[in-house]
This record gives structure tokens, sequence and C-alpha cells, in this order.
């Protein structure tokens, strides 16, 4: 029966003491834990090496520490769109988690919150679920998901959305001012908490106002 099945797992964690702690609780519940890393690169190496039947990761490790280990996953599941992976985390990285989620159909995928486990056996069971190619999504995260993927234009004033829409048409802050018989300065202000509310970062600054305008016709 497939509750008898000992699972080949691959986990990728950068904190040592929840490492061992996880491979601990999964040996507990008769899996191997065939190779535990710290940094997505490893873990990428670690599967293509064992070919394991879960990837259990976190999202933020080695070696930017932002969401190298989601990136990894997803990268993995293109590659093999059927390798179950459960991601456990302290945070929701809305929109990697997103298109992890989306991948293979939602199929063999989970994502789970650290704080939120209260017991290991409900750790255990969905382990043993995402590598029978069931779906386990904690609940917070399906709230973030479905607040990210409502239209992004809400979040606007009627006013930023009027110097959206004339963004749109390709005029300039001073053209825009004119049209609105606004201030440059106003205008730059509106543009700012547009940027802000769409999610646009700053680092992207040469591409914003096209990425919004992006946003705005796919809306």
């Amino acid at each position: 029966m497939s509750e008898a099945r000992s699972l080949r797992v691959v986990l990728a964690e950068d904190g040592a003491l929840m490492r061992d702690g996880l491979t601990a609780v999964l040996t507990r519940f008769g899996h191997e834990v065939v190779e535990a890393v710290a940094d997505a690169p490893s873990l990428t190496a670690a599967v293509g090496a064992h070919r394991p039947d879960i990837v259990v990761t976190d999202v933020r490790m080695p070696p930017t520490l932002t969401d190298d280990g989601l990136r990894a996953a997803i990268t993995l599941r293109e590659r093999e769109p059927g390798l179950p992976v459960l991601v456990l985390s302290q945070y929701i990285e809305t929109a990697s988690a997103g298109a992890l989620l989306d991948s293979a159909d939602g199929r063999a995928v989970g994502y789970l919150l650290k704080d939120r486990i209260i017991d290991v056996s409900d750790f255990a069971d969905a382990v043993r679920r995402v590598a029978d190619g069931g779906t386990v999504i904690d609940p917070e995260v399906v709230r973030h998901l479905l607040a990210r993927r409502r239209d992004p234009l809400d979040r606007l004033t009627p006013r930023e959305r009027e110097v959206l829409a004339l963004m749109a048409e390709g005029r300039s802050n001073a053209a825009i001012a004119q049209a609105l018989t606004v201030s440059a300065a106003a205008v730059g202000k509106h543009i700012n908490g547009m940027l802000a509310k769409l999610d646009l970062p700053p680092d992207a600054d040469v591409h914003r106002r096209v990425l919004a305008v992006l946003t705005f016709l796919r809306s």
C-alpha cells in the first residue's frame, strides 16, 4: 500500500538545526533522506544525482537568500514535470509560489508554512500526499495568491488610473500634467504611487513605465 512506501527525499534547508530536525522527522516516519543540502545549486545537483521521490525545500537560501530554493524548484519541475515538490517555509513568495503551484497542472506539489504546522504527523502526511501526486497548500498561501491575482488596477485611485491611461498613450509627464491641468510634480507623485501599488521594483526604473503600461493593457 502507498502508506507503507518508503520515500527517497532530497531536503534543502539552509538552517542547520532545521535541516537536522527535518531529517530526523522524515527518518522517523520511514523515509530516507538521500541528501540534505543548504543552498539552491546543491539542491539542483542533488536531484540530478539521486532522482528522488520528492523534494522538500525552503524558499530563502543561498546564494542570494531571496527565493532561490523556490526558483530552483520551479526549474526542476520544468525539467521533470512529475517531480513532487513540497515547499516548507516561513515566507509566502506569491509570484514564484503561483508559478510553482501552476506547474504540471498543480499535481504533486505543496506549499506549507513552518509556523502553522502544529503536529509533525501533519507534515509527514503532507509529504506522503504530495509524493503520491496530491496537492497540499496552506490556506494562508491560498489567500495571498487570490489577493495577488485580482486585477492589479483595483489598487489604484481614479486619478492614478487616469495618469496610467495617458501613459499608455505615450505621453510624457509634462503632457499628462497639461491634459489633467495639474503640476508636473503632482503627476510624478501619482506615478510613484501607482508604480508602488503595481509592485514594480525600483531597481527596474528604466522599464517601470513600460511594465505599468503592459499591466494596464492586460487589464
